[in-house]
This record gives structure tokens, sequence and C-alpha cells, in this order.
């Protein structure tokens, strides 16, 4: 009996080595792998362009994709994830404030122009008294394509709204357009429902929308282009860790640069 409970003893000090080895060795191991959070189109995509670059540098890139824009702010401040790559600089400062966060942000990797696409109504001019349009309802984005509308004479927002214009932000509406604000992701499944939707890039791409067939685009040279960058997200403080350098600086690549050029179509534009 005293023989059976020495060798239970030896076997448990010996399981107790195992599993701090195991754990020793596995903060090492993170530290060589780094999770992204993206939404689909484009950013998996790109991502998945620079797997094999990290690889080359020693890290293991795994990819969570969402569909949505809350739960990878949220997976990046509780540690799930080591960074996002889904948003804008906009939005994330605006989610920082709503939610009292400390997201950073790591670096720009590209712009994606808003655009306006058809619905039931195939050009503005043809759009009649009452017309309904689609825009994305959080925050940054619906006063970005607000400002779009704007821009093609449909409406008239007051100034002082900025990108934070909401539908009450309408000072002017001469054919009386309804804005129907909706969640971002659901835009391009409602097309067949409204005249027009702004719809925002990533999702437009994931639809298989064309920007050849939109009706209005945002310019390149726009103020949207410079307050709207997509950016890798990360708790204050990471930005500049060891892998996350290594993140950003594979997707400011060139070989990155090209894919965007030759996979989009202008829909997505490199910043770098």
């Amino acid at each position: 009996m005293k023989k059976k409970i020495v060798s239970i003893l030896v076997l448990i000090l010996a399981l107790g080595s195992v599993l701090a080895l195991t754990g020793c060795g596995s903060k090492d191991d993170d530290e060589k792998v780094i999770k992204v959070g993206a939404t689909p189109a484009p950013h998996a995509e790109v991502l998945e362009v620079v797997k094999e670059k990290l690889a080359e540098d020693g890290y293991t890139l795994e990819i969570v994709e969402y569909n949505d824009y809350i739960l990878p702010n949220k997976a990046v401040s509780v540690g799930y994830i080591d960074a996002n790559y889904f948003q804008h600089i906009s939005y994330l400062n605006n989610y920082n404030e709503e939610n009292e966060t400390e997201l950073v942000s790591a670096g720009n990797i590209h712009y994606e122009p808003f655009a306006l696409y058809p619905g039931k109504t195939s050009s503005i001019d043809s759009l009649g008294e009452g017309a309904k349009i689609a825009v994305p309802n959080d925050g940054t984005n619906e006063g970005r394509a607000l400002k779009l509308l704007e821009a093609e004479g449909l409406i008239k927002l007051n100034p002082e709204a900025g990108f934070l214009a909401t539908k009450v932000d309408i000072i002017e509406n001469p054919k009386n357009i309804e804005i129907v604000e909706m969640e971002a992701a659901q835009l391009p499944r409602v097309l067949t429902d409204v005249d027009m939707a702004v719809i925002n890039g990533n999702y437009a791409i994931d639809a298989g929308l064309k920007l050849a067939d939109a009706i209005a685009i945002e310019a390149d040279d726009s103020e949207a282009a410079e307050a709207y960058a997509n950016v890798v997200a990360v708790q204050k403080g990471n930005e500049n860790s060891d892998k996350i350098k290594a993140l950003v600086k594979a997707l400011q690549s060139e070989e990155v640069k090209k894919f965007m050029e030759e996979t989009y179509g202008g829909a997505v534009v490199p910043l770098f």
C-alpha cells in the first residue's frame, strides 16, 4: 500500500512538472502567434496574403472573422485577439469615446471609398418624391454617407454636424428623400427594397458589388479619404510590440499594395 502511495505521488509530481514546462513554453509560443480579428472582405482576404511573409519571420497568423463592427473591438479589449483590422480611425476614436476603452492604431493600411449603389432606381435624376435611400446607422458612418448624398446635391446638412451628422441634421431635402438607417452589414441585402443605398466598402465587396456600378463615389481627395483610413487596432501599449510591428510591416508591403490594386478595382486604396 505504501509503495502504491509513493508511486501516485511520483506520478502527480511528474504531471506537475510537465504542466509547468508546458506553461512556460506556451508563453513563448504566444509571442509567435498573432491573432487578428477581421471582417471577411477585404480585410481577411488581405491578411491571407501576408500569412506566408509572417511565417518567414517566425510568426503564425491566426485570422478570426467577424461580421459586425462591435465584437472585434471587444475581443481586443479583453485580450482574446491581439489586434483587429476592420475599421477606420474615425470609427475607432468614436468607439473609444462611447465605451471608455483605450484602443489605438498601430498603422494605416488602406481607404475604402463609400459609394451610392442603385436599388429600385438607377440614377439620381430618376429619383422621385419621397424616394428611400438606406444608409449605415452607426455613429461615424452615417454622417459620412449623408455627406456623400450632400455632395450629389440631394440634401443639405447642418455644417456644424460634420461627420457625426444624422438625418436630424438635414436642413434641406428638396425631394423629401426618406433616409432609412440600418446596420451596415444589412445594406447590400436591402438594395431591392429601397431606391438606393450608401454602402461601406467592405460590405459592398463582400456582396459582390462593383465600384464601377456605383452611381456616386467619394473622391480620393475628399475630406473622408483622410478621416477614414482603415487601421490595425490594438490595446494601448501593444502598438510597439515585436509581433504587431511585424504584422503592420507585412500589411504595408509592396505585395499587399499590388494585391489591393489588382483585386479590388479601386474599392480598396492602399495608404502606404
